[in-house]
């Protein structure tokens, strides 16, 4: 083997790339760059191979087997001055582009957005998503984005993409003007109307936008409570259905109560035909259904009239409340009167036999003596 036979084969005469497990662009190792005239290239699927010489870039070659010559390398030719197929080595910088399409690249607002909404005023906003990415134009993502590095990963681009993203999708709302409350129903056209609103920027540095998706929009804390709290309020139709919905229940909580005795029983009775009189109106708004339930209320009050009054006792059933007036029956447990706030009356009895006195009593009913 001669001197030139071992120069020869220093040279590089295979060019090709395996490794693109996230890489977008990856610059072939060669020492010294030097390259055999007559080396094979080889660019596989959604790869582009891109020779720059002295910094000037040069030839494209897309998927395909090639071998180096004048012929085939125009571009590298001329800048090379080579004359009459002079087939000699060369120095030159390979990068090879991967062209797959990246996907679950992640989307998300750092600070929240201040946007103008027409039923809850200023808010602030935050969104998230994910889109994917493909280079579109390897000449243009190399002089652009990439520049003479080892190699170029995602990540290396991800947080200038995710700016954009953000900030124009942010503009996009304003001018949509959606309700917040129907954000939700338009994620996939405002996800549409965003690729084509920012293809142009994503072209401009040699890639293409092929997918832009919305996960998620979300409110502060506070103003999704306040949203929780109209649709609360809102679920009988309006406000003034809900104050008699409420009522409604707090009646009812009344009449339930087992503390009342005996005037709570006619209480219940009572309550019942006031809410569902306040249920007719609130579920039949008509005229007819208002004279119905106007009708019903008024029987309900001839029939509490015609009940029997209720005779308060000393017996099983309580003790009269102190207040004459009042009638209320006191349980045991019942220090107060829970209708009119009287102390409960004390027991009397008679010093001589022993006898229960009434609270009026000033004689002793048995024996006679002198309370």
């Amino acid at each position: 083997m001669g001197i030139m036979d071992f120069i020869k084969g220093q040279f590089i005469e295979v060019i090709e790339w395996l490794d693109d497990k996230g890489v977008l662009v990856h610059r072939f190792e060669a020492y010294d760059n030097a390259i055999k005239m007559g080396a094979k290239l080889v660019v596989r699927e959604s790869q582009a191979a891109i020779f720059v010489n002295e910094g000037q870039l040069a030839d494209v070659f897309g998927p395909g087997t090639y071998t180096l010559s004048t012929q085939n390398m125009p571009v590298l030719t001329a800048l090379k001055s080579w004359k009459y197929s002079f087939n000699s080595p060369f120095k030159a910088d390979v990068f090879f582009v991967n062209m797959t399409n990246f996907t679950d690249l992640k989307w998300g607002t750092t600070n929240p957005v201040i946007m103008r909404d027409a039923d809850f005023g200023m808010v602030r906003i935050r969104g998230f998503g994910n889109y994917s990415v493909k280079v579109g134009d390897p000449a243009i993502f190399l002089k652009e984005i990439f520049g003479t590095k080892k190699e170029f990963t995602t990540d290396s681009i991800t947080g200038f993409l995710k700016t954009i993203i953000v900030s124009s999708l942010s503009d996009l709302l304003g001018e949509s003007k959606i309700p917040i409350a129907d954000l939700s129903s338009s994620y996939d056209e405002l996800g549409v109307q965003s690729t084509e609103r920012l293809q142009p920027k994503f072209e401009a540095i040699g890639l293409k936008l092929t997918s832009l998706t919305i996960e998620n929009i979300s409110l502060p804390e506070d103003v999704e409570k306040m949203i929780d709290r109209r649709s609360s309020m809102n679920v009988l139709g309006n406000m003034d259905n809900y104050m008699k919905f409420q009522t409604a229940e707090a009646i009812r909580d009344a009449a339930n109560n087992e503390g009342s005795g005996g005037a709570g029983l006619g209480a219940g009775m009572g309550a019942g035909m006031a809410m569902g009189q306040m249920m007719g109106q609130m579920f039949q708004p008509n005229a007819a259904a208002n004279a119905n339930a106007n009708a019903m209320q008024q029987q309900a009050q001839q029939q509490q009239q015609t009940q029997p009054a209720v005779v308060p006792s000393s017996g099983d059933a309580g003790i009269a409340c102190s207040n004459a007036q009042c009638g209320h029956l006191l349980q045991p447990s019942e220090k107060f009167c829970v209708e009119c706030g009287s102390p409960r009356a004390q027991k009397r009895f008679c010093t001589q036999c022993g006898h229960e006195l009434s609270a009026t009593a000033k004689f002793c009913s048995d024996c006679g003596s002198k309370a």
